[in-house]
């Protein structure tokens, strides 16, 4: 984390400076409360980073930042509802420590402030492209929200479905995040392309390992109950290889316990979902596929007309990211 620690301790500096929390108190102070509970601040480094390798005066690119990073806690936000989620970073999610309507309204508002940050740039070329990246990511996290609500109900999901809905879901904020980074730099199409393309084959290699921490986790390192996609019959890639790689009688018992017209005991349901996963040995499968994402993103990054020891760095910085335990 050393190659980012200063581009972090710019983006909290300035984060703490301009806090969102105004009258009405009761619709800003949530958004403030989800900010404040930190994370790893992947999507605003990412925009300063994609600056970085160009420039060094990044806090030009801190609007861009704080526009994906309030953008990104508001969809948090939103899914911890449709999840009824009640622990976020180890602390209660917004709609439980304030009530669902002020989480629902504080996400709206999130949303405008992000935009805000994007339109306080002068320059209209320049707002017109992070806009036309942004608004293409937007819609893409949305779509891949409501993929991953539909696949809990439904039962023909695919891996390759999977793998699109955690792109959509996910990785496309982080490259989207970059470029704009790069964009504001003055980067040329093929490095922004490069740097896309970089970026969210990293976050298809993250998800997959937040998947792996959701079932084999620790609580206390990953901030959240484990166990959340087995309760929430998450079709996650550990389920659908499971799927692929399990006898009949293995396919019967994950039917049963994934059917939504079931009810189990919490406990009773994590364990047993988990000693089939650990039956098949879906955990070293999935590990073979991140290393393949992995792979990917280090060849893009590699493309671009960026300093090599820089390069490495990040590469470094990543498989830290990668095979993290939290």
């Amino acid at each position: 984390m050393d190659v980012i620690k200063p581009l972090i301790q710019i983006f909290e500096k300035h984060l703490s400076e301009h806090p969102l929390t105004r009258e009405p108190i009761n619709l800003y102070q949530p958004a403030d409360y989800i900010l404040s509970l930190g994370g790893k601040r992947l999507r605003p480094v990412f925009v300063l980073l994609g600056y970085d390798f160009y420039k060094n005066d990044v806090e030009k690119a801190l609007n861009a930042a704080m526009a994906v990073e309030i953008f990104h806690n508001f969809t948090l936000l939103h899914d911890d509802i449709m999840d009824k989620a009640e622990i976020r970073r180890g602390q209660p999610t917004v709609h439980i420590k304030y009530n669902t309507n002020t989480a629902i309204l504080t996400g709206d508002v999130m949303m405008i402030q992000a935009y805000q940050y994007l339109l306080d740039y002068k320059d209209a070329h320049t707002v017109t492209d992070l806009m036309t990246v942004f608004n293409k990511m937007a819609f893409e996290v949305c779509e891949g929200q409501q993929m991953d609500m539909d696949f809990e109900i439904q039962k023909d999901v695919t891996i390759d479905q999977y793998i699109e809905m955690i792109t959509l879901k996910t990785s496309v904020l982080m490259a989207a995040s970059i470029q704009m980074g790069a964009i504001l730099a003055g980067a040329d199409e093929s490095d922004q392309k490069h740097l896309y393309e970089f970026a969210k084959n990293f976050g298809i290699a993250f998800q997959l390992q937040d998947d792996v921490l959701d079932t084999f986790g620790e609580a206390a390192s990953v901030g959240k109950r484990i166990g959340g996609d087995i309760l929430q019959n998450k079709k996650t890639y550990l389920y659908l290889k499971s799927w692929e790689l399990a006898d009949d009688k293995q396919k019967d018992e994950l039917s049963q316990l994934y059917d939504p017209n079931t009810q189990w005991d919490e406990n009773h349901k994590i364990e047993q979902v988990k000693k089939i996963f650990v039956s098949v040995v879906v955990r070293e499968y999935t590990a073979q596929v991140i290393e393949a994402y992995r792979d990917l993103a280090i060849s893009h990054l590699k493309a671009c007309k960026i300093n090599q020891n820089r390069c490495n760095e990040i590469i470094t910085l990543i498989d830290g990211l990668i095979v993290r335990k939290h």
